[in-house]
């Protein structure tokens, strides 16, 4: 399975621990393509947009269009960043456009204080 930078898929993130985002739902890939010898990809959840994430260095907002596939706005958590097998990737929805992958590395960035 072929799955690039940039793109959103619909992924199983279960078993998850304590505050950890659960259950199927769409990330973003982060981990460069050329990156890495084992089927594993870096990763950026996202969950519903919420007003209250506005000051949050740590969340990108994401607004639904046809090339990222996406039914509502959402927001791509970057404190969640988390390392899946390809097999947990259920299925391709789009992918995000350079300006938004932009944001989500300034957030990244921010996260670990780069």
């Amino acid at each position: 399975m072929k799955v690039n930078r940039g793109e959103i898929w619909l992924v199983n993130l279960d078993p998850t621990i304590g505050a950890e985002i659960r259950k199927t739902r769409p990330v973003v890939v982060v981990s460069s393509n050329a990156i890495g010898a084992l089927p594993i990809r870096l990763v950026a959840p996202l969950s519903e947009w919420k007003d209250y994430f506005v000051p949050n260095s740590w969340h990108v907002k994401i607004v639904p269009d046809s090339a990222n596939g996406l039914a509502k706005t959402s927001a791509v958590d970057t404190l969640q960043l988390r390392g899946v097998d390809t097999q947990r990737f259920v299925q391709k929805l789009g992918s995000v456009s350079p300006t938004v992958m932009r944001a989500i590395i300034t957030a990244i960035a921010a996260v670990i204080e780069y």
